[in-house]
């Protein structure tokens, strides 16, 4: 699996940039990493048991922290902080970002949410 060889949170713009020792590099929206959280929050415990995240447009990361050399907690402004984003996962999130947000956007409207706040 392809190994990050920087990751730069860019505040103004709320995207965290990855770069990957594979050549690929994703600019990925605090919002969409927030949505797609790896959480159990999130994720739920099982199959089928997705939290679909609303009101997240404006969230922002507040601080990155390495864990282990496998990947790295992401502190978000809106208090959340309990997902482990693995390299394969951020990985993944980037190679799939337009299909999974197009994913997103659709049940998000189809529950009547909003991303905004």
């Amino acid at each position: 699996m392809p190994q990050p060889t920087h990751i730069v949170l860019h505040r103004a713009s709320h995207t965290l940039e990855v770069a990957f020792d594979d050549g690929l590099s994703f600019r990925l929206p605090c919002e969409y990493l927030r949505v797609q959280s790896p959480s159990a929050e999130v994720q739920g415990h099982g199959p089928g048991q997705q939290v679909l995240v609303a009101g997240k447009r404006a969230v922002n990361i507040d601080a990155i922290e390495p864990v282990g050399h496998y990947g790295v907690l992401l502190r978000f402004s809106d208090g959340h902080a309990s997902g482990i984003y693995s390299w394969p996962l951020l990985h993944t999130l980037g190679r799939e970002y337009e299909a999974r947000w197009t994913r997103y956007l659709a049940a998000l409207a189809a529950a009547g949410g909003s991303r905004e706040a």
